[in-house]
């Protein structure tokens, strides 16, 4: 199966809601996930991990973003933060959830092959 990689460039929490139900449903057919969260999209990772529309989302019996994110982790999702992002809203690596990667740009291209799929969220 094709890696998916997932580029999610703005701080809009259901943007990265269905980024992260994609990249899960990828990783639990067996896929290569990763999402890597760019500039504004690193503010969603602080905490608490809150969403505008989670009520919405546990009264339909979905899960809300802080477990979304937590449960495509379980499942062996990449995630990543770009350092310009952590630098922009002044936080650091420690700020992130437990299992969140650092990187760049150029590092999430480099995993990108030309066999992988790339979306923006």
């Amino acid at each position: 199966m094709r890696a998916l990689n997932i580029l999610v460039a703005t701080a809009d929490a259901e943007r990265l809601r269905g980024a992260l139900m994609l990249a899960a449903a990828q990783a639990a057919l067996g896929g290569a996930a990763t999402l890597f969260l760019q500039t504004d999209a690193v503010a969603l990772l602080r905490a608490p991990i809150v969403a505008p529309r989670d009520a919405v989302h546990r009264l339909a019996g979905l899960p809300d973003l802080a477990l979304l994110l937590d449960d495509a982790r379980a499942l062996g999702v990449t995630l990543i933060a770009c350092q310009s992002g952590l630098a922009l809203y002044g936080m650091t690596a420690t700020d992130l959830p437990e299992g969140v990667e650092t990187g760049g740009p150029v590092g999430f291209l480099q995993t990108t092959d030309d066999q992988a799929r790339l979306l923006f969220a």
